[in-house]
Parts: structure tokens; C-alpha cells; sequence
């Protein structure tokens, strides 16, 4: 328990600003909705956050792997807060869409520099134990969150929820300062001068890095492929559940507490046999099931028959992701992980909108039903490429009980 002091420090940490982030984005969704009623004001909100990714990742990783990532944590959390705190004070809806945006280009900026962190602090042989009790804790947060944004809303408004995501946040700075400094040789508080001319050179950084270590960069990428794919498809979800199998609020509600039970149970075959489960069966297993689930549901003409393909998805998403994450950090050096997440988290950004707007589209012109089946098809054949490329022979190496070619990433290290 004292080894783990810390990691369930910052665990607690995480699932604070989990759920002050669904309290976040559930009021935020109302206040829009009651200031418009307007579809395509909702859907503006949600494309803010890959826009703000792609605005941001191009510069952010060359602070994050400059600065002490602890500091750089806790400033971005209270600049959240100030941010959120201030939503319910501006004059009209368009300075709500300016902070929001601002908020998400923080939240872009403190996704890879608290990855950078977690790698730092955790020891290579936890981490895969690590990433399934985060993907616990998020997805408790999942459930929890919605539930406690609507006891707020029952005893106060939407603008309450905001109050309390921005404390939430402030206490998860407070949580982040308890944490020890991993980065002892960065200044506290100081920040680096990034040029141009700096932010060029990284980019050739991770690009020689891409080409030295081609398969880690082939893995990386088609993890984020499996996340385009997700975002774009899910985005169809509600549109279906509601539209075409026609639940009802309380259906839906319970549909949805199916696909928390769903992560929540994964994540707990991952955490208790994180030390049997290889990084190459997590991936291989978790990628192909995830487009099994999406299948069913898009195929299911009854509300049972859509839980269980819904159930499947959140079970089999915390395999792959555990896979992915913890592939991520042990062959991607520590000291460009900063810039090559922020890099390569731009096509990522940028690939989420478009399939997310192409997809939108066409369910608005043809049938929902047709285009969740193709979508999930497009999806199942990236996890027939992501089987072959696990299961290569030539590629075992890197997937190692002790997390694969330590030599590798020395030599590559920036």
C-alpha cells in the first residue's frame, strides 16, 4: 500500500476532475440548449474540443516536455477553474463558446502532460495495473457524474454544476500538489521561451523518431484510429437509441448505465489480472470485440438486443485501451512524449471532425440505422489491420511481459 501511495493520490485526482468534467459538460450542454434549442449550436460545442486539439498540439508538446509537468498540471487545472467560473457571468452565448474553447485547448494541453507525469511516476512493471484502474475510475465517473449534475440540477440550475466542476478542479490541483516532483531538474514555475524555430526542430524530432520506430508509430496511430472511429460512430448513439428504437428517457437512461456497467466490469478483469493479461492480447482482443459491439447495436431492433452490443463495447474499450496506453509508454521515450502526443494527437483532432461531420451528414440525409452498419464495418476492418500488426512474429519483441525493447527506446531517447 505504501508503494501505491501515490498512484491512488493521483487516481483520486483523476476521478475529481472526472467528474467535474461530466458535471462540466452536461451543464453546458443544457445552458446552450436552453439559450438556442438549436442542433447545430450542439454540435458546434461538440466539434470545440478536436478544433481546440488541433490549435494547440502543434506547439503545446514543446512546453510540456520543457516544463516540470507537476507545475504545469496544477496552473492548467486552476486556469480550468477560473475559466469555468467565469461561464455563468458572460454577457451572451458567443463569449460561452470563446470560453469553452479556451477550456478545451487547456484540456488538450493537460492530456499529454499528465501522461508525461504518469509515466514518470509509475514503474513500468505497474503501469498496465495502473491504466485499468484509471480506466476504472473514469468510468465510474462516467455514472457517477450525470447522476450528481442531476441531484444539482434538482437543487439548483445548470449554473450550480458549474460552481461545482470549477471547485472540483481546484481540488484536484490541491490533489496534484500533494504528488511528488518527478521532474526535480525543471524549474518549478518557470516557462520556457518556444520559437518557431524550436517548435520546427521538434517536429523533425518526431519524425525521425516516427521513422526509426516505425512499428511504435504504427501502433500509436492506428490507436488513434480506433478512437476516430469510436467518436465519429458514437456520435450517432443517442440519435439512435432515441430515434430508431425509440426509448424512452428511463430506457435510455438504463441503456447507458449498461455501457458504464460494461467499462466498469473490463476494468476490473484488466485490474486484477493486469499481470496475466499481455499488452498484445489487450490490444488484439479489446479492438476487434469493440467493432463486434458496435455491430449488434446497430443492428439490434429491440432495446435488450442493443445492451448487450452496448455492454460489449464498454467491456472491450478498457481492454484496448489499456493495450494501447500501456504499449504508448513503454516504447515512446519520456522525453519526447510530450511532443509526440501533441503531434500526432493533431491528425487525430483533425481526422475526429471530419469523420464525425461526414458521418452526422449522412445519417441526416439517408437513415441512421445503414450508416451505424457502415460506420461499423470501416471500424471492424482497421481492427482486422490492428490484429495482423499485434500478432506479427517479427513484432513479438515489443510486447514482452517486461514491456518490450528497453534498448530501443534508449537509443532513440531525444
Amino acid at each position: 500500500m505504501l508503494k501505491w501511495k501515490d498512484p491512488l493520490l493521483l487516481l483520486s485526482g483523476i476521478g475529481i476532475s472526472t467528474i467535474g468534467g461530466w458535471v462540466y459538460l452536461i451543464a453546458i450542454n443544457l445552458i446552450v440548449l436552453h439559450e438556442t434549442e438549436s442542433p447545430l449550436a450542439m454540435a458546434l460545442l461538440y466539434i470545440l474540443g478536436p478544433i481546440a486539439a488541433v490549435c494547440s498540439n502543434a506547439w503545446a508538446g514543446s512546453y510540456i516536455d520543457r516544463m516540470n509537468t507537476r507545475t504545469l498540471m496544477i496552473y492548467l487545472d486552476v486556469f480550468r477553474a477560473i475559466g469555468i467560473f467565469l461561464i455563468p457571468f458572460v454577457p451572451s452565448l458567443l463569449y460561452v463558446y470563446v470560453l469553452a474553447f479556451i477550456i478545451h485547448m487547456a484540456s488538450a494541453i493537460f492530456e499529454p502532460a499528465s501522461m508525461v507525469y504518469m509515466t514518470k511516476l509509475i514503474p513500468k512493471e505497474d503501469r498496465q495495473r495502473f491504466n485499468a484502474l484509471r480506466s476504472f475510475i473514469q468510468s465510474s465517473g462516467t455514472i457517477i457524474g450525470p447522476s450528481v449534475a442531476g441531484v444539482l440540477f434538482i437543487v439548483g440550475t445548470p449554473y450550480t454544476a458549474i460552481y461545482v466542476n470549477a471547485a472540483a478542479l481546484v481540488g484536484s490541483a490541491f490533489i496534484i500538489r500533494l504528488l511528488p516532483n518527478v521532474d526535480p531538474l525543471l524549474g518549478q514555475g518557470s516557462s520556457p521561451k518556444v520559437t518557431w524555430s524550436m517548435i520546427k526542430n521538434d517536429m523533425k524530432t518526431v519524425a525521425t523518431f516516427c521513422r526509426s520506430s516505425s512499428y511504435v508509430a504504427k501502433i500509436y496511430l492506428l490507436g488513434c484510429g480506433v478512437t476516430i472511429f469510436m467518436t465519429a460512430i458514437d456520435s450517432l448513439e443517442a440519435a439512435f437509441a432515441k430515434g430508431v428504437l425509440l426509448m424512452t428517457d428511463t430506457a435510455y437512461g438504463f441503456f447507458l448505465a449498461v455501457f458504464g456497467a460494461g467499462i466498469i466490469t473490463g476494468s476490473i478483469i484488466n485490474s486484477i489480472f493486469a499481470k496475466s493479461l499481455r499488452v498484445k492480447f489487450l490490444i488484439g482482443f479489446g479492438t476487434p470485440a469493440a467493432a463486434i459491439g458496435y455491430f449488434a447495436l446497430y443492428s439490434s431492433t429491440h432495446f435488450y438486443h442493443a445492451a448487450v452490443g452496448c455492454f460489449l463495447i464498454g467491456a472491450a474499450i478498457t481492454f484496448s485501451n489499456t493495450g494501447f496506453l500501456t504499449f504508448y509508454q513503454n516504447h515512446v521515450p519520456v522525453e519526447m512524449m510530450g511532443r509526440f502526443g501533441s503531434i500526432l494527437g493533431i491528425i487525430e483532432a483533425v481526422f475526429i471532425v471530419i469523420l464525425t461531420l461526414t458521418i452526422g451528414i449522412a445519417a441526416e440525409f439517408t437513415s441512421i440505422r445503414p450508416v451505424g452498419l457502415i460506420a461499423s464495418l470501416g471500424f471492424f476492418m482497421l481492427t482486422v489491420v490492428t490484429l495482423s500488426s499485434v500478432m506479427k512474429q517479427k513484432s513479438q519483441s515489443y510486447f514482452r511481459s517486461d514491456g518490450g525493447e528497453d534498448k530501443e527506446v534508449i537509443r532513440h531517447s531525444v
